[in-house]
């Protein structure tokens, strides 16, 4: 695997993506494991966080304690799914500002077309992390990225759940200055563009639409 990609393989991470796969599970369950999983898997991505030394007093006494450098975080779902992974990393980042970038896939050329784009107002100051539960084709998490750089954005990550290797080959292909992290690199694509085994279609399953 390319020095670029984290797969997270922690065991509960490993058990409750089991859970979410299984046809069985229910929208509610499904949105929880969801949210449960990005909170865990938050803690890997944010892992070269810089800190620096300050001055506190506890209640013993004055130590020299470490905390984060004050990098501003921006936390960027892609639309629709995107948005069942935002509430278990604001549990562990709840100072992060969020964005939101929705694309559909032009039936035509395959391209992806942004419909909805709205970010924080300082965005060439934060930290981004992308998210998106299924990481397929790779052209929403490649036309998210290149829409935040094109907005000034220097420092951006990716974050999915799973993913078939054709789209982590074209997300690291098409830019070559981000790091993703995976809980699971699948077998492949389907000829309609499904990961295999996968877990069917993400926001469907969040939002118990068809």
């Amino acid at each position: 695997m390319n020095e670029r990609v984290t797969v997270i393989s922690h065991p509960l991470i490993q058990h409750k993506l089991s859970i979410m796969r299984d046809i069985n599970t229910g929208s509610k369950d499904f949105r929880e494991l969801l949210g449960e999983i990005a909170m865990l898997m938050t803690y890997e991505v944010t892992r070269d966080f810089q800190l620096e030394d300050i001055e506190i007093e506890t209640p013993i006494c004055k130590m020299t304690a470490r905390m984060l450098t004050g990098k501003k975080v921006g936390i960027v779902p892609i639309l629709r799914a995107g948005l069942g992974m935002v509430d278990g990393m604001m549990k562990i980042i709840p100072a992060a500002k969020v964005g939101h970038i929705g694309l559909y896939r032009d039936p035509a050329t395959l391209k992806p077309v942004e419909y909805y784009c709205k970010l924080p107002s300082d965005i060439t100051e934060r930290e981004f992390i992308v998210v998106d539960p299924m990481l397929a084709t790779g052209g929403s998490a490649i036309g998210a990225i290149q829409i935040l750089k094109d907005k000034g954005a220097k420092n951006i990550r990716l974050m999915c759940l799973i993913a078939a290797p054709e789209g982590v080959e074209a997300v690291l292909e098409a830019h070559k200055d981000i790091n993703i992290y995976i809980a699971h690199v699948d077998k492949m694509l389907n000829d309609h563009g499904y990961i295999v085994p996968g877990l069917g279609d993400a926001g469907d399953r969040i939002f118990g639409t068809k």
